[in-house]
């Protein structure tokens, strides 16, 4: 019944916080916003290392784990980022707190599926800044953003030997993003303004496989590949211009509507790969490094004016791993904690004015157990110190701190009875 009632309160504040603006980035100005980390809480402690497949958690990285499962699993995670945005002039502070996914895992055999929901992308910015057209009059613009995709999944693993499996997803993406822009001229009484609605939908797919071996009859010795084909996502976008004034409390009012067109269009997503490889002790100890490659993004801005960002082709590395002192200790609590611990770099792709946009993070969490035995359930914490962009060139440097942490309950389904 606690389970029940644990899992009927994460459905209803799932539906709340994944309508919520959960996004506070400049850069979520440019394509379809910030593209968010597909993996788990345990995966992110460890510095988004996802080449580990567990029996009692979901790694939502790689499909080919899924079989690994020993446990029906439900998980959910929420988190919560403090940013600071530093630029040459001042600095600036913003918060947000989101769900970071929804997933269920049902083992079956040698066979397993996995379903849920997640955010894909976000936006959230608020932009002013003010530049000199070539007839030297000074336009003051206004720049702001709202929304993001969404992610509902399905996938499914199989064991094609005891060392070696495979695994696919299959994701349907959806969304709207709103965007506005104003130009304030000195002299004119209204400003002009161009409101976008766009909504975003498309599937896409990837393949996982994970190859596991023992070294020396101790060590387990873990190689994980996955692979994501360029897809695409239809949009359809209503354009309203206006002339419009701010009052004194900053408010926007109409004042005559110029326009309503709309249209439609493709928009497309690279395809991705990574690879890693990682060795250790079953529920003892484990390290491991992966590089993810991806082609470069042809999405553009959303505003045609704007021509000092483009996409270059993008590079992560994620190190990290976890220890556990005494998994089966009875007498010590805290040596049944699982430790983990991850470093990360990310050229993320994007470049403004010339300057790519980069992201450093360090990762540290503990797992803990909720039970006293194995495949017990568990609740996950972490904490997230990193980097993203710089102060060169005008633009803006993030230095964040994220706290997150996720819930893994686990049940033992489809067990055949041995007594009526």
């Amino acid at each position: 019944m606690i389970k029940k009632i644990i899992v009927s309160f994460s459905l209803l504040a799932a539906s709340v916080a994944f309508a919520q603006e959960n996004n506070a980035s400049p850069y979520s100005y440019y394509g379809i916003g910030d593209v968010k980390f597909k993996g788990t809480a345990e995966n992110r402690a460890m510095g988004g290392l996802g080449i580990l497949s567990d029996s009692i958690h979901l790694n939502l990285q790689n499909p080919a784990s899924y079989s690994a499962l020993k446990f029906t699993t439900f998980s959910i995670a929420a988190s919560t980022s403090s940013t600071t945005f530093k630029t040459s002039s001042g600095n600036d502070d913003a918060s947000r707190t989101t769900v970071d996914y929804l997933a269920v895992g049902l083992p079956v055999n040698n066979l397993a599926f996995a379903f849920g929901l997640m955010p894909y992308s976000a936006v959230g910015y608020k932009i002013r800044n003010s530049v000199i057209d070539d007839n030297g009059f000074e336009r003051a613009r206004r720049f702001e953003g709202s929304g993001g995709l969404n992610r509902v999944f399905l996938g499914a693993s199989y064991n094609i030997t005891p060392k070696f499996s495979l695994g696919a997803d299959f994701q349907y993406n959806f969304g709207d993003i709103e965007t506005r822009s104003a130009v304030s001229i000195p002299g004119l009484e209204y400003s002009t303004r161009e409101l976008n609605n766009s909504d975003y939908s498309g599937f896409s797919f990837n393949i996982g496989a994970i190859y596991k071996t023992r070294l020396k009859e101790k060590y387990d010795w873990y190689t994980s590949a996955t692979y994501t084909p360029a897809g695409t996502l239809n949009s359809s976008t209503e354009r309203e211009l206006a002339t419009i004034y701010y009052s004194r409390s900053g408010n926007e009012i109409v004042v005559e509507k110029l326009g309503v067109r709309s249209f439609d269009g493709d928009v497309k997503t690279p395809s991705k790969i990574s690879l890693g490889s990682g060795i250790g002790q079953n529920l003892k100890w484990f390290a491991g490094v992966e590089y993810t490659f991806q082609e470069s993004n042809e999405l553009g801005n959303r505003f045609d004016n704007i021509t000092n960002a483009g996409f270059e082709q993008s590079h992560k590395v994620a190190v990290g791993g976890y220890y556990i002192p005494r998994y089966m200790s009875f007498s010590s609590y805290l040596s049944r904690v699982t430790y983990r611990a991850g470093f990360k770099y990310e050229k993320t792709g994007l470049v403004v004015n010339g300057e790519s946009i980069n992201d450093y993070g360090v990762s540290f969490g503990m797992g803990l157990p909720l039970g006293s035995y194995i495949g017990s359930s568990n609740l996950n914490i972490g904490v997230e110190y990193g980097k993203r962009g710089t102060t060169n060139a005008n633009l803006v440097q993030e230095n964040y701190v994220n706290l997150f942490v996720s819930l893994s309950l686990n049940d033992k389904w489809f067990v055949k009875r041995k007594y009526d």
